[in-house]
């Protein structure tokens, strides 16, 4: 070999190395050609609390960590670059939530923090009342109970529900109800207070229950008259109250929703038609030898999304909590609920 060619071969093999790592860069780690990870499934860590799953081998603060391939790199014109893991979905400060989200092809829960822990239902009973009116009248619905049952699911007409109420044996319904769909955190309100459908005992298990119960279960004419009436839930609730909080402010449609809200008085901050309900407060009882709290406000939203998702937000407010800030900080739980999930 002469002196020239030896010269011109040890040059090529002093800068090789640092064309191969520029090309290895360019390339990224994977077999289609970027550093990408896919995100894990969601999963509840043991206080209830979700978060998608880490990108990667990423570590507890997001991340990246190395792996059998080497470091993980990330390329500007990557296709798909790493994303950072969601954050968990956070209870406001003050308030008490109790929520579940399930899968509704599958029935698996999804996400859930203190699924069990029971609540007063204010307006979200009426489902129970509904399903439980249609299960014992077959044949055409009067036009005078069509005149009670829609307003109360739409509008959430508290009239309507005490009427109907009252024809079913008011804590019977809830009895009834929970044998039949399998209910083990519900109950009929405290035996001091029989007419009062607003102080039934709940939990956030249970009321995924009772949607899955309307989806699978119950009898097509059953089901399209309580899903197809709660898709049509007003604006404007009968009592003057705003009820588009929660699933509906935050979450895209379609959606069907039954709220729930307790403990603001008679008269909404914003009016939307006249208000005729009158609040009650009779501080903290036990149903069952378990205790459920009826003084601070109660804010829920509930509802199915789409074809795919049930989902149950039960919360106690601060005590004073004006209803503008509660249904502010419900929609926030709500939307980030959502979003850990979808």
């Amino acid at each position: 070999m002469t002196r020239s060619r030896t010269a011109a071969v040890l040059a090529v093999a002093a800068v090789l190395p640092a064309l191969l790592t520029g090309c290895a860069a360019g390339r990224g780690a994977g077999p289609a050609g970027t550093t990408a990870a896919r995100a894990a499934a969601p999963s509840s860590d043991p206080t209830g609390s979700v978060s998608t799953g880490s990108v990667g081998t990423g570590s507890a603060d997001g991340s990246a960590t190395a792996g059998a391939s080497g470091p993980a790199t990330r390329d500007a014109s990557a296709a798909r670059p790493v994303r950072s893991p969601a954050k968990s979905v956070r209870v406001p400060a003050g308030v008490t939530a109790g929520y579940a989200v399930v899968d509704v092809t599958t029935g698996k829960t999804v996400a859930q923090r203190q699924a069990h822990h029971r609540f007063r239902s204010a307006s979200v009973v009426k489902i129970l009342i509904a399903t439980d009116y249609l299960e014992r009248h077959r044949g055409t619905i009067p036009a005078r109970d069509m005149a009670l049952l829609t307003p109360m699911l739409r509008g959430s007409d508290d009239d309507a529900a005490t009427a109907l109420w009252r024809r079913g044996g008011q804590g019977e319904i809830v009895r009834r109800m929970a044998r039949r769909i399998g209910l083990t955190e519900t109950a009929p309100p405290p035996a001091a207070k029989p007419g009062f459908w607003g102080y039934t005992a709940i939990s956030a298990a249970d009321i995924a229950l009772v949607y899955r119960y309307l989806l699978r279960r119950a009898e097509p004419r059953v089901r399209d008259f309580v899903l197809g009436n709660l898709r049509k839930a007003s604006q404007c609730a009968r009592d003057g109250f705003d009820q588009f909080f929660g699933i509906p402010r935050a979450v895209p449609r379609p959606w069907a929703i039954k709220q729930g809200w307790s403990g603001y008085g008679a008269v909404p901050p914003v009016k939307c038609t006249r208000a005729k309900a009158t609040s009650y407060r009779i501080g903290a009882v036990t149903i069952s030898g378990i205790p459920v709290d009826f003084g601070r406000p109660v804010l829920h939203t509930t509802g199915v999304i789409g074809d795919r998702l049930i989902m149950v937000v039960l919360t106690l407010q601060p005590s004073g909590a004006s209803f503008t800030q509660s249904a502010q900080r419900v929609t926030k739980l709500a939307r980030d609920l959502y979003l850990s999930v979808a």
